[in-house]
């Protein structure tokens, strides 16, 4: 039997998901958390086969809890569920470890395909998450200015972007108020951009948080 664990804020997303599942005679939904904590300590108390991380948290962005997922059960494979395209997302999330990079919009269709795969070793990406790993060989002159920035950066920006103050991020990432406004300074520079407004109206634009 498939252990699965889902991590999605949302009970809505969660339940439809079990319900794909349920289909199924060799796996079944036994965990869920509705944040990146309770993710965690689910990981922490139990052996799973796999974990369907929703890349949205409400209290870490999914890649802040992959890379967390990651220090404690290294071999634990990670299919990130989003609502965001490839291009926003998905070469990022297989950097910083996960096995497989599926839309919500697909998940009816794909969910169990992916989570086979994925559970046997391989990896889930489709063609246009593939591409856009192969192009990331070559040149980047076409590289958007998000795209230049760590995982720690990107992360910031977005919390920047949804309207955190410096000193909720500061709790949430625990890291210092000095260091958030450090981090905020250098995001600014490398985007070539003014002011936190300017910032927000490109992570609107480009889509890289929900509205």
């Amino acid at each position: 039997m498939i252990k699965i664990l889902i991590a999605d804020d949302h009970a809505i997303v969660r339940e439809g998901l079990k319900q794909i599942v349920a289909e199924e005679d060799d796996m079944k939904v036994l965990g869920e958390a509705e944040n990146a904590d309770d993710m965690i300590e689910l990981i922490k108390e139990e052996d799973w086969d796999i974990v369907v991380l929703d890349i949205n948290m409400p209290d870490k962005n999914g890649l802040e809890a992959l890379k967390e997922l990651k220090l404690i059960t290294p071999s634990l494979p990670v299919l990130i569920l989003s609502m965001y395209s490839e291009d926003q997302y998905g070469l990022r999330a297989l950097k910083a470890g996960a096995s497989g990079y599926l839309k919500k919009v697909s998940a009816p269709d794909e969910l169990v395909k992916a989570i086979r795969k994925i559970v046997s070793g391989g990896k889930y990406i489709n063609q246009a998450l593939a591409e856009k790993l192969a192009n990331n060989f070559e040149s980047n002159s076409n590289k958007l200015p998000h795209e230049s920035l760590s995982d720690r950066e990107f992360t910031i920006m977005c919390h920047i972007a949804s309207g955190k103050t410096a000193e909720s991020i500061s709790a949430l990432l625990s890291i210092s108020i000095n260091t958030v406004y450090s981090y905020r300074n250098r995001i600014l520079e490398k985007m070539n951009l003014h002011s936190n407004v300017e910032l927000t109206q490109y992570v609107i634009q480009n889509k890289l948080i929900e509205m």
